[in-house]
């Protein structure tokens, strides 16, 4: 953190956080809010003076309210910048006949209450999304007690109390009456891994997070009885199982199975009762002190901050990448990495690996000076035009302006576009064109895979990154399915027109398919979405005509799903029998009406 706020071409902002982002790669407005800190950073020594002064007692958020702080204060030891910082909404004001004493105090004159918050546009070309993670708060689960009894601890304030810095100097205490444990438990999986209670996913850390505290228990208070309760103990890293052996070794105690009941006795001694899964027994502890392991889950600002840049999350709601295995560190959005637990529950280790893979991706991108696109992107023809914006709207990645009210025809940014097909699809007037994955080239392909024995054929569109990739696993998976399907890749189920579906039945295909990505899953952040609504506007307009809206199926397919994909063939192929030659004839002969009528 000092090396950072010393480097000459790294601007920091702290009390900072970013409101807005608009634009694209290598182009993005930034709207960061910088608070106003009511001390002069440059002139502030830190000296502490103003805090001896303060009448203002709060409890201290770093120590997590086990020490108190002045309502001017600094935020934690070796903060950057070194300087103090004045909470407002604490403090009695700058009136002198209320109190002020911090600013008689201050020898430097660095307190100014007329400070307001600035807003600031940084330009920048590329962005890193490193937002860390928050701990899991307890309070939920209160079968553990944390609300009801002092000796019952999360691990974060275990950290505060045996860390040199922390309230007590590093001297372990119980909060209940400041004596000295002889007795620790650990409780596992707090918030993690619960579908009940907290969160479905492991929290990756906190395994090795208490086989760390008991051996910093073991080696500082070694006759000291120590307990720790848990479901699995996941030690994968390199070295962690050393480290777990080692705990074992050092006479540290593991039951494998979560407390059930947590009691408080009469001298403040918390006594749980677990069952033993090894020996299947109910067994009853007598502890001085109750450690909560609680897990990690993604900050309070990830849905805020996944609206403006236009981003993927997770079931989890973490952020998801481009690609789990060959883009980990990219978004869907060109141009944004990200590092850390923003992505995913990660130790220090895993967190600098992709912190430094994040920057490599950004210096790649940006060293040229220029930006490279793919040339699979949208044109828009000025003729067809009307300025609707529907183009607009559906764009995932808002690469497309348009005037409205003059009536200028849609502008596509091809720097943001990522040529998904989406506007293509929806656009009402035949406006936009795709290139390489043009209308004239889709729907020949079309023509050419129905222009023999269609009644026999399952005609399939799928998308280029999940359902065509889930067709090639199967493939080399050497999985069976039936030989008649026939497969056109888009990049996206979002790419696929309202026409390419009828020119399908027009032709004769008994039963048509449109594959995309999983809801949530999309390459093309949420452009499946639109499929699904296209689709079932297509069903309604089936429904109309007599046309059996089973016949076109929409199917989610991710591109590790092979067998996924292989039984949905077969599901296809028998819908397929079920299709009779005169309702197909029927089909054609209805299609052919409407386009005259049309024409």
């Amino acid at each position: 953190m000092t090396d950072v706020g010393r480097h000459p071409r790294i601007k920091l902002y702290t009390l900072s956080e970013v409101v807005d982002v608009k634009g694209y790669v290598g182009n993005f407005d930034v709207k960061i809010l910088k608070k106003a800190r009511y001390v002069d950073e440059k002139e502030c020594t830190a000296c502490g003076d103003c805090a001896k002064v303060c009448p203002v007692v709060r409890p201290d958020e770093f120590n997590l309210g086990l020490s108190s702080r002045k309502a001017i204060y600094s935020p934690f030891p070796q903060a950057v910048p070194s300087a103090y910082v004045i909470n407002v909404n604490e403090c009695l004001g700058h009136n002198p006949a209320v109190c002020a004493k911090c600013v008689e105090a201050c020898d430097k004159g660095c307190i100014n209450f007329h400070m307001s918050d600035e807003e600031i546009v940084e330009n920048v070309g590329t962005i890193i999304v490193a937002t860390g993670m928050d701990p899991y708060d307890p309070t939920e689960m209160d079968e553990y007690g944390y609300t009801r009894f002092e000796n019952v601890l999360t691990s974060l304030e275990f950290e505060r109390l045996v860390n040199a810095g922390g309230p007590t100097k590093g001297e372990l205490v119980r909060p209940g009456d400041r004596r000295h444990p002889k007795s620790i438990g650990f409780v596992q999986c707090v918030g993690s891994r619960s579908v009940r209670k907290g969160n479905p996913y492991c929290s990756n850390v906190c395994c090795m997070n208490t086989v760390k505290s008991t051996l910093v228990l073991k080696e500082h208070y070694p006759d000291m009885d120590v307990k720790v309760f848990y479901i699995d103990i996941r030690a994968f890293g390199k070295g962690f199982e050393d480290l777990y052996k080692r705990s074992r070794r050092l006479g540290v105690h593991y039951l494998r199975g979560l407390p059930g009941n947590v009691e408080e006795l009469s001298d403040g001694s918390i006594r749980v009762a677990v069952e033993n899964s090894a020996t299947g027994a109910i067994e009853y502890h007598d502890l001085d002190m109750l450690v909560l392991a609680i897990g990690v889950q993604p900050p309070r600002s990830t849905q805020r901050l996944q609206e403006m840049l236009g981003l993927q999350l997770t079931s989890d709601g973490f952020f998801l990448e481009a690609h789990p295995k060959l883009q980990p560190v990219d978004a869907a959005t060109r141009g944004i990495f990200y590092a850390g637990c923003a992505e995913g529950p990660k130790d220090i280790k895993e967190s600098v690996t992709q912190a430094s893979a994040a920057a490599a991706r950004a210096i790649r991108l940006m060293h040229k000076g220029e930006i490279l696109t793919e040339p699979i992107t949208s044109e828009v023809i000025p003729d067809l035009c009307k300025s609707c914006g529907k183009c607009a709207e559906v764009c995932p990645y808002n690469a497309i302006t348009v005037d409205v009210k003059k009536k200028t025809p849609a502008v596509v940014n091809t720097a943001a576009c990522a040529g998904c097909g989406t506007c293509a699809a929806e656009c009402p007037f035949d406006a936009i064109t795709m290139n390489h994955f043009t209308d004239k080239q889709i729907l020949n392909q079309v023509d050419t895979l129905l222009e023999e024995s269609t009644e026999e054929k399952i005609l399939a569109f799928a998308c280029n990154w999940c359902s065509y990739a889930g067709a090639d696993y199967a493939g080399v998976s050497r999985l069976q399915y039936p030989p008649n399907v026939r497969v056109i890749r888009t990049m996206c189920s979002g790419r696929v027109d309202e026409k390419f579906i009828w020119e399908g039945f027009a032709k004769g295909a008994p039963v048509i398919l449109v594959s995309g990505c999983h809801i949530g899953d999309c390459h093309y952040i949420d452009a499946n979405h639109w499929t699904e609504k296209r689709i079932q506007k297509i069903h309604k307009k089936m429904e109309k005509l007599g046309i059996r809206p089973e016949r076109l199926q929409l199917e989610w397919i991710s591109a590790a799903e092979g067998i996924r994909f292989a039984n949905v063939m077969k599901n296809l192929e028998e819908l397929r029998k079920g299709v009779t030659q005169r309702e197909v004839s029927e089909t054609v002969a209805i299609l052919a009406k409407k386009n005259q009528g049309a024409e």
